[in-house]
């Protein structure tokens, strides 16, 4: 419970974050975040992604810990590279969780990933752009 309490105050301030860029760099979030949820789901544990070696057994990583940091920085890089971080690893250690409180999370962060995904398609050119970004992810 207090995993989601956390997780919950996280995503509150990394949600307004992400609602006060703009458009552009919206954009540049959705394909950075793709980039990231590839990279973690190529990993032996996804929801550990972002989590030194010798701490593979904590009962949660250090991923979102470490985003969330990285989304707190005055640099615009360093924080765009930090939320996407961020929600990577929530992604995935909210999407098969045993723990109930865990699912509103989820829920809440599938429903920004969708809106970043129609930000990113809105920037591309092609034609249909939700099942094109659903491809790059799973092949990143």
């Amino acid at each position: 419970m207090m995993r989601a309490r956390l997780l919950g105050r996280q995503f509150r301030d990394i949600e307004r974050s992400v609602r006060a860029l703009p458009k552009r760099n919206r954009e540049r979030l959705g394909t950075l975040t793709l980039r990231e949820i590839g990279q973690a789901s190529r990993s032996d544990f996804p929801h550990l992604y972002g989590t030194a070696p010798e701490a593979r057994y904590l009962p949660w990583g250090q991923g979102t810990e470490a985003g969330y940091e990285r989304a707190c920085s005055n640099n615009a890089e360093v924080a765009l590279r930090g939320i996407a971080l961020w929600l990577a690893v929530a992604y995935h250690e909210t999407k098969n969780s045993p723990h109930a409180s865990l699912q509103p999370q989820h829920r809440q962060l599938m429903q920004l990933l969708r809106e970043l995904k129609e930000v990113h398609g809105s920037g591309s050119r092609s034609g249909d752009t939700t099942s094109n970004w659903t491809q790059e992810s799973a092949v990143a």
